[in-house]
């Protein structure tokens, strides 16, 4: 397991620690939407989080330090209200069918954040990706989890390729409600989005089960 990196902090007050990063990451985050990272600077992030631009050095290093910040919070936030809304009473199809409805449900409650994340997380310095990334892992491992499930209760037969590659193909199908929401927001409202993909998303896997 990757270590989590740990920013540095002139400030030793862990709950204002907390707190003035919290504001630092939303602003950060209503800036790089409107900006990208690049062009983003740490004044304007200063400024957009309510303090100074002496403070803002006060709890990070550098600019990438907050990139990092922001990543690592958008996929805690992701992870922690896909897990509490996974349906754990339900069983089998069933359940499966509830958490890719959380997952999408998630993901547009949280889609600016969830664009800038994808969109900014290459220009983290390569040393910090790799822990970023394993967030991605940890996401999609949930999604394997639930299909396991279905697979112990009988209702799927699938190998673990096929078990790997469908809880990725779950984890695309929500991202791309945020990566082309300017077409696929048009077309669909997310309950409709949401029925669509789910039917799309296992038809294959339950006729090869069936056929089996």
């Amino acid at each position: 397991m990757l270590k989590k990196k740990a920013v540095p902090s002139m400030v030793k007050d862990q709950q204002l620690i907390k707190k003035r990063r919290e504001q630092m990451i939303k602003g950060a985050v209503r800036l790089f939407i409107e900006k990208g990272f690049h062009r983003t600077t740490t004044r304007e992030i200063a400024k957009e989080s309510g303090f100074s631009i002496g403070t803002l050095y006060e709890y990070i290093g550098s600019k990438e330090d907050v990139l990092y910040l922001v990543c690592d919070a958008i996929y805690e936030e992701v992870r922690d209200r896909l897990h509490q809304q996974i349906d754990t009473d339900k069983t089998g199809l069933e359940r499966l069918k509830k958490a890719i409805a959380a997952l999408f449900h998630v993901i547009d409650e949280m889609q600016d954040e969830v664009l800038v994340m994808y969109q900014e997380a290459k220009s983290l310095p390569k040393e910090d990706l790799p822990y970023v990334l394993q967030k991605e892992v940890e996401m999609t491992e949930m999604m394997e989890e639930v299909i396991y499930a279905c697979i112990e209760e009988g209702v799927l037969d699938l190998s673990e390729q096929e078990i790997k590659l469908l809880a990725n193909n779950i984890l695309v199908s929500g991202h791309m409600w945020t990566f082309r929401r300017w077409v696929m927001q048009k077309l669909y409202t997310l309950e409709e989005y949401t029925k669509l993909q789910t039917e799309q998303l296992l038809a294959g896997v339950t006729q090869k089960t069936k056929e089996g």
